[in-house]
């Protein structure tokens, strides 16, 4: 049964003058706490992970850029990271463009 269906039994339950089905509400309800824990909570979780992987970022470090691009870490400031991408190429990246680790620093 659509949301659309149910708001048309609604409003003629409504007009009856017997209000409201209490089950209307209830699947209103449902609809939000499935949209918040299939949808909502996993992203906010992969956001926190992302944000700690970023903070745990250090020289040495061997990344991929979210562009798919791999190179290591030769110098890291708040906002920028310098990869060494290929012998004598270096470029700088947005840290929060830093898709994943590789390796981690010995």
């Amino acid at each position: 049964m659509g949301v659309a269906n149910l708001l048309v039994a609604g409003s003629k339950q409504g007009q009856q003058g017997g209000g409201l089905d209490p089950t209307f509400f209830f699947m209103i309800i449902a609809t939000f706490a499935i949209l918040y824990f299939l949808l909502i909570r996993p992203q906010q979780k992969q956001q926190r992970q992302t944000q700690e992987m970023l903070k745990h970022l250090r020289k040495g470090d061997e990344v991929v850029t979210s562009g798919g691009i791999y190179g290591k870490i030769m110098d890291i400031d708040e906002h920028v990271v310098e990869l060494k991408v290929a012998e004598g190429t270096k470029i700088k990246v947005e840290r929060g463009r830093i898709g994943r680790i590789v390796t981690h620093a010995s």
